[in-house]
């Protein structure tokens, strides 16, 4: 079965998610957490990695099943076909979101260098320095069409 990519309300993700797993579809809702301020008080929230996007994992004959849940407002397209999402990009996903405060160090490089990472989840990976900040190291991991905002150590 392949994974494919369901466009949501506003503010959605996590309770469609909810929905669909409740009606036997397997779903999948990346999440992180994230310091809010509100004026009285700074709180952790679980918000959604993508917004407006979860992931399902479905048969074609089950595809319009989703629309029972009132937060699904339709299925992502690419090239004029549904988008499908393979199994191991989003086990990437999955693996990445597990590590926990991984920082990848870079040194003395300049934009437009190739650098090969050799730490964190995209270890082995190949990338191109898009732009170097007073704090981060902006990346392009080209193989996996991606931008990486790196902390310097």
């Amino acid at each position: 079965m392949n994974w494919h990519v369901l466009y949501t309300k506003p503010k959605w993700e996590k309770k469609t998610a909810e929905q669909l797993i409740k009606i036997g579809i397997n779903c999948y809702c990346p999440t992180v957490v994230k310091v809010r301020q509100w004026s009285d008080r700074k709180k952790k929230v679980e918000v959604p990695l993508f917004n407006n996007y979860i992931f399902v994992q479905l048969d074609e004959k089950d595809r319009n099943n989703v629309f029972i849940s009132p937060g699904v407002v339709r299925y992502l397209f690419w090239l004029g076909k549904h988008a499908v999402v393979k199994d191991f990009e989003i086990n990437t996903i999955k693996e990445w979101l597990t590590v926990d405060n991984t920082e990848v160090s870079v040194s003395a490089y300049k934009i437009g260098q190739k650098v090969k990472l050799d730490s964190g989840v995209f270890s082995e990976q190949y990338a191109v320095v898009k732009d170097i900040t007073k704090t981060h190291y902006v990346l392009i991991l080209e193989s996996l069409g991606c931008v990486l905002k790196v902390k310097h150590l």
